[in-house]
């Protein structure tokens, strides 16, 4: 029995030794990107209505315009011991993903000049498009980060021969999370969907005492 003993604390001494615990536990970390509102008054409506084609029903004319580029930013680190053997490894990924829309742009057809009843009623229709992006962003980065988490923060450092588990991480991130993260940013699509529909773009041809209709509608 005292034999038993001794070999149980010799097998446990390296078990305790475990430098990898020195490394920090990995982590996910969002951060949103944020730009100021680019203005732009230097189209006309039916170029407007040319540049938005594929987002309008046949025959509508648009008059406003917003536009926002979705963009997704992986950047890591990886801290890692490698062992006296310099083959194997082990690495805590500790991941920053930056998601956001930029440039954002806010067309107002040129017919409108700025100061305008038009230009201000198309202006706080295409505000209410800029919010929507913006709220969208908020909306689904508690749930990214969860489903993030649960991916790469969960336990401890990764292990495997060197370099290896970096490339990994680096292959997984283009591979699967990027396509996924811009899946789910596109679907603000739906929302912005809600904010167009053939009632508000009555109200707002018929505002201002008809100016609008009139401006749209002259030979």
């Amino acid at each position: 029995m005292r034999y038993a003993a001794l070999l149980l604390i010799a097998l446990s001494g390296p078990l305790l030794a475990d430098e990898c615990e020195q490394l920090p536990m990995p982590s996910v970390t969002f951060k949103r990107i944020e730009v100021a509102i680019t203005q732009n008054t230097r189209y006309s409506y039916k170029s407007l209505t040319n540049i938005g084609a594929s987002q309008t029903r046949p025959g509508q004319v648009v008059l406003g315009l917003t536009r926002g580029n979705a963009v997704v930013k992986f950047a890591t680190a990886t801290p890692a011991i490698i062992d006296k053997s310099g083959r194997w490894e082990c690495i805590s990924p500790q991941i920053t993903i930056s998601i956001g829309f930029a440039p954002m742009v806010l067309y107002v057809a040129r017919e409108f000049p700025a100061g305008s009843c038009a230009y201000g009623e198309i202006y706080e229709h295409e505000l209410r498009h800029v919010k929507t992006y913006q709220a969208h962003i908020g909306e689904i980065e508690k749930d990214l980060l969860a489903t993030l988490n649960s991916r790469f923060a969960t336990g401890g450092p990764w292990r495997g021969p060197v370099g290896q588990k970096r490339a990994q991480l680096l292959q997984e991130l283009d591979e699967r999370w990027l396509p996924y993260i811009e899946r789910r940013i596109a679907s603000v699509d739906a929302a912005q969907a809600l904010i167009d529909t053939p009632e508000e773009y009555e109200r707002i041809a018929n505002a201002c005492n008809g100016e609008i209709r009139k401006a749209i509608t002259k030979p």
